[in-house]
């Protein structure tokens, strides 16, 4: 579901509030292990975050090294803003790559304003199985708060399989089911 190609370069002058955005991400996940972030400056996304934004803690664990990496290369254009630039194409290279990484620990898609031919930001989830025996929910949540999808592919739906889309609970903890 992620894009880990560059950063388009529709982004044009939006590119240093993206940078600052996705580096912002980057700097909680390291510094603060990924505390739920319950305010952003989301003026630069296209679409709607569900909040709080909060780390899946096993994929936070498992990109460590490629936050660590990132956060290596990216550092150089935190201390010099000025060479936040749409034509470096290996800046863009690394912010896409970066933005693949967020989406994959968070779980939602990171659209900024300007990128029209992408889904906008949101909840996403995206499975895939040959066989469904048991219980398989893309997105379980107490609120619709955002853009949720949920992308299933599956081949077969036994007996005892039961298959939803997205279930959201409302205030008396009811839920309703898009299957």
């Amino acid at each position: 579901m992620t894009d880990l190609g560059a950063l388009s370069t529709v982004l044009g002058a939006g590119l240093p509030a993206t940078f600052t955005f996705l580096y912002q991400r980057l700097d909680n996940l390291l510094n603060r292990r990924g505390a739920p972030e319950t305010e952003l400056d989301g003026h630069v996304l296209r679409g709607e975050l569900s909040l709080p934004l909060t780390a899946d803690e096993t994929e936070l664990t498992h990109r460590r090294d490629d936050l660590d990496r990132l956060r290596d290369l990216l550092h150089v254009y935190r201390q010099h803003p000025q060479t936040v630039d749409i034509t470096d194409a290996g800046l863009l290279r690394l912010l896409g790559e970066l933005r693949g990484v967020l989406e994959e620990i968070y779980g939602q898609r990171l659209t900024f304003a300007g990128e029209e031919d992408r889904e906008p930001s949101g909840s996403y989830a995206h499975q895939k199985s040959e066989t469904v025996r048991g219980k398989m929910t893309g997105i379980d949540t107490d609120t619709a708060d955002g853009n949720l999808q949920s992308i299933q592919d599956f081949t077969t739906v036994e007996e005892t399989g039961d298959v939803v889309g997205i279930r959201i609970r409302d205030g008396r903890n009811t839920p309703s089911s898009f299957r």
